[in-house]
């Protein structure tokens, strides 16, 4: 007998996935727990094994299609010889232009039309804005010379002698005449002669405005989906601090003189953690279904992780309760393990408070959107060298910029300023870090 294998829901927020490898080929056997393809989700790319014995026969979602939960992805038979023909396979279908108009307009076998319903009154939804490209420019022309005109310069007895006694290089202009011939009105182009002047180039193979298109990962859709939705509905509220980080940067060297490793994003998760246990009130979210304010009772904190497909978040648990070592072998582990895609769940769902770092990659500053349902995400920056006044003299220093991004909903601009404040303190005396 025929039996369908559906796309399983493999993470609690997916909701497709993407058919990455088939571990198995068209006529395998199949035993219960063999390991059958591999699929991106909105989180990790999972190895999906087998709950049921069989035939593959069929495999409906070749490698790199996407199926949403529930779409049927291969077609098994019990027996190696039972025919599929004719067999249609169970699970949700997803409709195209052709299937829904054929619902819209029913037809019995006759020809004749069904009566139709009346339609239901809906309320009005307002549609999606639509952005597309422009389509790439037909018909144009390089307006510069290229190598390719390193032949005899064509250009008319004015044009050389107006070039040569302003100093121009004929070779820098494209010609407007016949033949691409130079005339005098075209040296306005033109660029000056000398020793020193600028290189040519090869001309352009691909018309201006030229792009392709790449399909969006799991991972991709699921943060474009909820960054597009908590910009949207989510009244972002900013404050930003500026941090004397020469304690900061000072106590990182000492600590890796005598061989112990820890980032500056490790201090600062560290002093997150000391901070929000003291103002709890940052330390909270908003239910959207509920319209409650959250006030979590344990300070967990997500770490935005970059991988090639998008952005996750593992969390450190019970920050506040973790020494600094503690905390940052947890989260260069959670990292790898990040980007190898083997978190668990677990892991990366939840979280009351997030840290985004982008001061690796000199980043001065930045603001974050906030990461639903938490009321709170602190943007961090690089250390910047900077010229500071010290006890009436001019010397230099090193400066660290911290945003805090908060859910207006919940926190007030007060709030999110006193927190800042106790991180800054903490920043700027980071010995309280090593002793907590």
């Amino acid at each position: 007998m025929p039996f369908t294998l559906t796309m399983p829901k493999l993470s609690p927020t997916m909701e497709a996935g993407t058919i990455v490898k088939w571990h198995k080929k068209v006529g395998d056997r199949v035993e219960a727990g063999d390991v059958l393809f591999d699929a991106a989700t909105d989180k990790a790319t999972v190895e999906y094994q087998a709950l049921d014995e069989g035939w593959l026969r069929k495999i409906i979602i070749q490698e790199g299609g996407e199926a949403s939960v529930n779409q049927p992805v291969a077609i098994f038979t019990a027996e190696n010889n039972e025919s599929i023909e004719g067999y249609q396979p169970q699970g949700i279908t997803i409709s195209t232009p052709e299937t829904s108009k054929e619902q819209e307009n029913p037809q019995e076998e006759g020809g004749a039309v069904e009566a139709q319903q009346p339609k239901k009154k809906t309320e009005t939804v307002f549609a999606q804005p639509q952005f597309v490209p422009e389509p790439p420019l037909e018909n144009y022309s390089f307006e510069y010379p290229t190598r390719h005109l390193e032949k005899k310069i064509l250009a008319s007895p004015l044009a050389k002698k107006l070039a040569k006694e302003k100093g121009l290089d004929l070779s820098t202009v494209k010609g407007s005449g016949p033949n691409e011939r130079i005339m005098s009105r075209d040296l306005a182009k033109a660029q000056p002669a000398g020793a020193a002047a600028f290189g040519h180039r090869e001309s352009p193979s691909v018309p201006p405005g030229s792009y392709e298109e790449i399909p969006m990962s799991p991972i991709r859709k699921i943060i474009g989906k909820r960054l597009q939705e908590a910009k949207s509905f989510i009244p972002h509220f900013y404050v930003t601090q500026s941090i004397d980080a020469e304690p900061l940067a000072a106590i990182r060297e000492q600590l890796k003189n005598n061989e112990i490793k820890i980032s500056v994003n490790d201090l600062i998760v560290k002093a997150c953690a000391i901070a929000l246990k003291q103002h709890p009130e940052i330390n909270a979210g908003f239910n959207s279904v509920n319209q409650t304010i959250l006030r979590f009772k344990t300070v967990d904190i997500a770490i935005a992780v970059s991988l090639e497909s998008g952005l996750i978040t593992p969390i450190v648990r019970h920050a506040d309760y973790k020494n600094l070592g503690e905390i940052a072998l947890e989260v260069r582990n959670l990292a790898q393990r990040a980007r190898e895609g083997k978190l668990s769940p677990q892991e990366y769902q939840g979280g009351s408070f997030t840290i985004s770092n982008l001061g690796m990659f000199g980043v001065k500053e930045f603001q974050a959107i906030l990461n639903p349902p938490q009321a709170a995400i602190l943007a961090v920056g690089g250390i910047q060298d900077v010229a500071v006044v010290r006890q009436g003299n001019i010397v230099p220093g090193k400066v660290l910029n911290l945003t805090l991004s908060v859910d207006h909903r919940v926190i007030d601009g007060a709030a999110a300023a006193l927190f800042l404040q106790k991180l800054k303190k903490i920043l700027e005396n980071p010995a309280v870090l090593l002793i907590s």
